[in-house]
């Protein structure tokens, strides 16, 4: 599957629809968003299975803010509509393929009790 643009409009949808989502918010005039663009869109060819999006961070100012996106490249993914990685750096091919591989390697039971343990604890915090 090739990448797909995300925007305002279908951010959301695709996080909660897409059992995986990589997300790797770029700009043109970045260079190294420019470097790492061959290499994402070929881990795309290679994982059918997971959704690969982009996010143009100077046509979608409003999401790439509300993401808390301050340096680009920044690649997220998220699994079952849980942001599990964020990191901005454009990643070799080697690295890309073993984020691939721990976001699909990933335990979600016990990933959910974790999210869980962690809103309690705020919760108790804010209480």
């Amino acid at each position: 599957m090739a990448t797909i643009e995300l925007t305002a409009e279908n951010f959301e949808s695709h996080v909660k629809d897409d059992d995986i989502l990589f997300v790797d918010f770029w700009a043109s005039w970045c260079g190294p968003c420019r470097q790492f663009a061959p290499t994402y869109e070929a881990a795309s060819e290679a994982h059918p299975e997971i959704t690969f999006g982009s996010v143009n961070t100077e046509e979608q100012q409003q999401l790439a803010s509300a993401a808390g996106i301050s340096s680009i490249p920044t690649l997220m993914a998220f699994r079952e509509g849980i942001l599990v990685f964020a990191q901005p750096g454009a990643l070799p091919p080697a690295g890309l393929d073993q984020v691939i591989g721990a976001v699909k390697g990933l335990d979600m039971e016990d990933v959910r009790a974790q999210v869980a343990a962690q809103a309690a604890q705020s919760g108790d915090a804010q209480g």
